[in-house]
């Protein structure tokens, strides 16, 4: 009956082979409940029969929006198993979002979590024609609700086990139906440059992209992976749905959001993928720590991550360290090291791998220092989420490894970077035009500038339309300039420009919790994020950090002037993409009045916010951001001619 090389068919043969081992934990009020193989297999060959009853069939769109739980792969997988296509929704996605996707897939049925994800949908129901049914698998909130086309996910699947109970012969039929090309999962791209498209991805190109960090990272049967970016995300389909599924591994999902840190440090995972976003994050919140403890734990964790350097630098340089420095090394690590990795969650983190956007180099030698094998990967939606790798015994910090065994990575006279291999898509769901622009002979052009170094690695330097030319006419990528900006832990976002102007600048956006924390530390009162960005020690706080940074990178590449912007960047806005990518051109038109101030005379600039109060009210609020101007020996020398 299973097809071994779909995604339904290896959960059949995971079911067949390890039934009373546990394939899924979740953790609710506090307590973990495991369902084993067996359960698993069981409730998606009855979610799936459900959904036939109501009427799914082959070539049918269905969408899934919440956290991370249970019912998101059990709908996933069921939706395979009948041919209809699953596509994911992130979780935060505002309702005109949702609308735009769920009318491109012309979805008939969407699975959401609970009372918000259904009030988003049902707010535009109205412009969806297609849309039949909607899925709830948390009734809190619902019981007033008018129930026309919303139906309980258990009431699906007691459907499915009654029409199993009468046609048993039916959902084998469906599932021996289906072939490795099958299309087996929508997935939309990041939208960093325009809107979001849906990426054809095969059983094929899943499993595939699988078999090969397979076999350059072997993941064992007894591991565990606690999966909390949202499944809409190609990153956390590739562990939690195509690894998983493949190896037999059990996938862990938190309570919550904000119980992340603590499920990670309770399951103690031995694979762990996130975007730089969350490892930034990680740093930011050990920088803190460090600073909040007293004088002597501050110099036991200096020494302590000095060593760990050192430790990082022979290992990455191929040297064996001597027995000395061994034991140092395991000195820093009792003191230090060992302590802040398991307060990160990350004691047993066998490999841990970055993608879905650069990681500057300070916090991969952060990670490494601390004993974190930390790996960036390279790819795209469309390749399945991985076609580049660092190698465990050939990590370089300004690369991001070499190609997997069966990719073949090739880079233009243009410098962009193409990929081919069985990983990469069929193409954009009902968008031949992209697809014919995107797909040339079985290239995948990326849009992504870089190239390929004597070592054999591929340096990604930027997206291809954002690599700037400088006023000495050399290269320059933002996004390394932005990533060295925020390592600081008080830095949320940056961006910065400069081509074609006479020097570099920037827009910064502090991390406000983190610099919150700060000012209340030196005793500095402030009452909004507004009123804190625009203080005058924090000014200075920021310029310290950018003087840093400004020492580290060519004279052409240096930050001349820089401003606090008045508002944290958010998705909401359109100002970062739901993977957290800043659209850059999309700031440097929504912002343009503070870029053109960046480049004038004037050392400050006015804004204008609209306010809209709960009662329906609107206001104008006009704010004075102030403009740093940085005038280093080299840069004055440089401005002055």
């Amino acid at each position: 009956m299973t097809q071994s090389v779909t995604l339904p068919g290896l959960l059949f043969d995971q079911s067949a082979k390890r039934g009373d081992q546990v394939a899924l934990r979740e953790k609710e009020f506090g307590i973990w409940q495991s369902i084993t193989w067996s359960e698993y297999a069981n409730r998606v060959r009855w979610f799936a029969l459900g959904m036939r009853v109501m009427g799914l069939k082959r070539g049918d769109r269905i969408a899934i929006i919440g956290d991370n739980r249970p019912e998101w792969v059990i709908a996933e997988l069921a939706a395979q198993t009948l041919g209809v296509l699953p596509m994911g929704v992130y979780q935060d996605a505002v309702s005109s979002e949702v609308e735009y996707v769920l009318a491109k897939s012309e979805a008939r049925l969407v699975v959401a979590e609970d009372q918000e994800q259904i009030d988003k949908v049902l707010s535009i129901r109205h412009t969806l024609p297609r849309l039949e049914s909607i899925v709830y698998y948390e009734p809190k909130g619902l019981g007033s609700y008018p129930d026309s086309g919303l139906v309980g996910f258990p009431e699906v699947e007691q459907k499915g086990r009654e029409e199993d109970r009468m046609n048993p012969e039916v959902f084998d039929e469906a599932v021996g139906r289906i072939r490795a090309q099958d299309t087996a999962l929508l997935c939309a791209t990041s939208g960093t440059t325009s809107k979001p498209k849906l990426a054809m991805l095969s059983h094929e190109n899943l499993l595939s992209m699988a078999t090969q960090l397979q076999s350059v990272d072997p993941m064992d049967p007894g591991d565990n992976f606690v999966s909390f970016l949202p499944l809409a995300w190609v990153g956390e389909q590739m562990v939690t749905m195509s690894c998983a599924l493949m190896v037999g591994f059990t996938v862990n999902f938190p309570e919550g959001p904000a119980t992340v840190r603590q499920d990670l440090r309770e399951i103690g995972p031995q694979v762990m993928f996130s975007p730089p976003r969350i490892w930034e994050n990680l740093v930011s919140d050990v920088q803190v720590m460090i600073e909040d403890t007293s004088r002597l734990k501050r110099h036991v964790f200096d020494w302590a991550m000095r060593v760990g350097q050192m430790a990082a630098d022979i290992r990455f340089e191929g040297k064996r360290a001597s027995a000395t420095f061994k034991v140092k090394r395991k000195i820093a690590e009792w003191v230090s090291l060992l302590p802040i990795k398991d307060q990160l969650g990350l004691r047993h983190i066998r490999n841990g791998y970055t993608g879905g956007g650069a990681l500057g180099p300070d916090v991969f030698r952060f990670f490494h220092a601390l004993g974190v094998n930390l790996k960036q990967i390279y790819g795209q939606t469309e390749v399945a989420g991985i076609s580049v790798l660092h190698r465990n015994d050939d990590i370089r910090f300004h690369t991001v490894g070499v190609p997997l065994p069966q990719m073949k990575i090739r880079v233009e006279d243009t410098g962009e970077i193409l990929a081919k291999g069985p990983s990469v898509f069929h193409g954009y769901y009902k968008d031949p035009k992209a697809t014919n622009e995107t797909l040339t002979d079985g290239w995948l052009h990326s849009g992504d500038a870089g190239y390929i170094d004597e070592h054999g690695h591929l340096v990604v330097i930027d997206r291809l339309k954002d690599v700037m030319l400088l006023s000495d006419g050399t290269t320059f990528s933002p996004q390394f300039l932005e990533n060295k900006l925020k390592f600081s832990p008080y830095v949320s976002e940056a961006v910065v420009f400069g081509g074609h102007e006479p020097f570099v600048s920037g827009i910064v956006a502090i991390d406000f919790e983190n610099t919150g924390q700060w000012a209340e530390k030196n005793e500095i009162a402030y009452t909004t994020y507004t009123d804190l960005s625009q203080k005058s020690s924090v000014y200075e706080l920021i310029r310290s950090h950018v003087s840093v940074v400004n020492r580290a990178v060519p004279p052409a590449a240096r930050i001349h002037r820089f401003l606090l912007l008045h508002k944290e960047l958010h998705a909401d806005d359109a100002e970062l993409t739901r993977t957290r990518k800043v659209r850059r051109r999309f700031i440097a038109t929504r912002f343009q009045d503070l870029v053109h101030a960046l480049y004038g005379d004037s050392d400050s600039v006015t804004v204008n916010l609209e306010i809209t109060y709960q009662d329906g009210r609107n206001a104008s609020v006009e704010h004075q951001l102030r403009i740093e101007t940085i005038l280093e020996d080299d840069q004055i020398a440089r401005v002055v001619n």
